[in-house]
């Protein structure tokens, strides 16, 4: 049976990998999704195609020769806000994480269905977009602006990923409750499986940011054997 067309959308995807059949694939179904797309095959191609038309969103393969993808993350975000998916031909954790730590939002493990990647970047950007929410959050000296997609700390901007965005605000809308790492995968992220080690590191980084002291969280605590509560005094 035909596949059916994806849905249009006009964002622009910025593919790397050094794999030229991979980045083809990619950038077939993406294009038959409706994305603008350009492909670099390595890191200062993909941070020059960067500056001359920066991304609503970046494939990037962890393995690039040269500069790898975690430098090409780390450079790309000291440039600015952007939605980042890490491929990886790995299986160890420690890669994962490693891409997590600095900033992925997602990552898919090669060998990958295209169509999954898709469903993934349409997921991600579909949190990029304004939130229909009027008014903010707030608790403990956090304000979040779902519309504006902004967060201060004591008045300071914070710079939250999408998902650690997301977290916080799904956080400040529960206070008091305890999720799994499995609610929160499936309420936050969206999805019913997945690497709950995804959601481990983004509650370390959250904590990180809103924490006075990270070692010692007030704010997102951990429920030994069951996940996280947020909690404050009011």
């Amino acid at each position: 049976m035909e596949q059916q067309p994806y849905e249009q959308t006009g964002a622009r995807v910025l593919v790397v990998d050094d794999d030229p059949t991979v980045a083809e694939v990619v950038t077939g179904y993406l294009d038959r999704a409706g994305y603008v797309v350009d492909r670099a095959g390595d890191g200062p191609d993909a941070l020059a195609r960067a500056a001359a038309h920066w991304p609503d969103l970046v494939v990037l393969d962890l393995m690039l020769p040269g500069m790898d993808g975690l430098e090409v993350c780390r450079r790309m975000r000291g440039r600015g806000p952007v939605p980042v998916i890490m491929l990886t031909a790995r299986g160890d954790e420690d890669d994962r994480i490693l891409g997590l730590e600095v900033g992925a939002d997602d990552y898919v493990t090669k060998p990958f269905s295209p169509r999954e990647l898709v469903l993934r970047v349409e997921s991600v950007l579909r949190r990029t977009r304004p939130s229909q929410s009027s008014g903010t959050l707030g608790a403990a000296g956090l304000v979040l602006d779902p519309a504006a997609r902004r967060a201060a700390k004591n008045g300071t901007e914070l710079a939250l990923t999408i998902r650690e965005f997301d977290l916080l605000a799904f956080f400040l809308c529960h206070p008091g409750r305890v999720f799994s790492r499995e609610d929160l995968m499936r309420e936050v992220w969206g999805w019913d499986f997945g690497d709950l080690s995804t959601v481990t590191v983004h509650v370390r980084r959250l904590r990180g940011k809103v924490e006075d002291d990270p070692a010692r969280p007030r704010l997102i605590r951990t429920v030994w054997g069951v996940g996280y509560r947020f909690e404050y005094e009011a």
